[in-house]
């Protein structure tokens, strides 16, 4: 049994890639924005902010390093402490053809692994995400092999990022096992359970407490949820001993029929709901100590 934590730190996921601006018009798209999103969160209360950035004309995702670098920047000029966590998740779908399967068709953003960290190598945040997840998504797959999580690892271990491994079901937690067997990834473990994503697991208190003892003793978890389930699993994360993520990239709305009108909004509400259970926040210090990053000096920039 796992009482709930004393400290919990807060993660909010700013923009994503699968939210649209058509779903919600405070979705933050240009890089001033989405870091104007981030530092809001701090403000309001998250210790880690998660990143993707997308392509201002357009709206929709990009993996060009040129916008994750100017987020970081921006960050960086005003909040020198707030933890970073930046996403790897783009490159791995894979829309087949209709005629021939083995032919990839639009939509598809296969790339080689070392392509899918590049900027990881690069900007070297405190945190990047790593999924495990082989699985159908949508009317696509999502493809993650165990030896091109591998080569992804390998790459984050050398550029010292501390990987968030992205669970989307029990499979992807035994490839964890693995992947700590062999070294591909160090403990103590930071993880995510991603509940509500259709054909993954399911947002429910068995579904976080089943996940939860899955993992190993001395793990770091929170179970995300997506759509309708997002502050539900706020509650059901810190409940069952983990931390709580919420933001646009999960959901967009704050409560029943009302969209949320900033980041911020949604981390003062998961806030008050982690407080108002007897929990308190952990600052961007405390959280580093939870996690095992560096202590960052005052000043520091880079």
């Amino acid at each position: 049994m796992r009482a709930p934590r004393n400290k919990v730190f807060i993660t909010c996921a700013v923009t994503g890639n699968l939210t649209t601006p058509e779903q919600t018009p405070h979705l933050p798209i240009t890089p001033e924005q989405i870091s104007d999103a981030c530092l809001g969160a701090a403000e309001a209360g998250a210790a880690v902010v998660h990143i993707h950035v997308r392509d201002p004309a357009t709206g929709k995702p990009s993996m060009e390093l040129g916008y994750y670098r100017d987020v970081v920047e921006r960050i960086r000029a005003k909040n020198t402490q707030l933890i970073l966590n930046i996403t790897t998740g783009p490159g791995g779908r894979f829309v087949p053809s209709p005629d021939e399967p083995r032919v990839a068709a639009a939509g598809t953003t296969l790339m080689a692994p070392e392509k899918r960290v590049d900027h990881i190598a690069v900007l070297k945040p405190e945190i990047c995400t790593i999924d495990l997840n082989t699985m159908n998504s949508g009317k696509e797959v999502v493809i993650n092999t165990p030896g091109n999580v591998r080569r992804m690892a390998k790459v984050m271990r050398e550029a010292g990022v501390k990987p968030e491994v992205e669970l989307f079901d029990s499979g992807d937690i035994a490839l964890m096992h693995d992947l700590l067997k062999d070294g591909s990834l160090e403990g103590p473990v930071l993880c995510s359970f991603v509940m509500g994503v259709r054909y993954g697991f399911q947002p429910s208190p068995e579904t976080v407490i089943y996940a939860r003892n899955l993992l190993p003793q001395d793990a770091q978890f929170t179970a995300i949820g997506i759509g309708r389930s997002a502050f539900h699993m706020v509650a059901q994360s810190y409940l069952a001993g983990g931390h709580v993520r919420v933001g646009l990239e999960d959901a967009v709305y704050l409560n029943r029929g009302e969209l949320a009108p900033s980041n911020a909004a949604m981390v003062e509400k998961a806030r008050r709901m982690v407080e108002d259970l007897g929990g308190e926040i952990a600052t961007p210090r405390e959280a580093r100590e939870i996690i095992g990053l560096p202590t960052r000096l005052a000043d520091a920039r880079a």
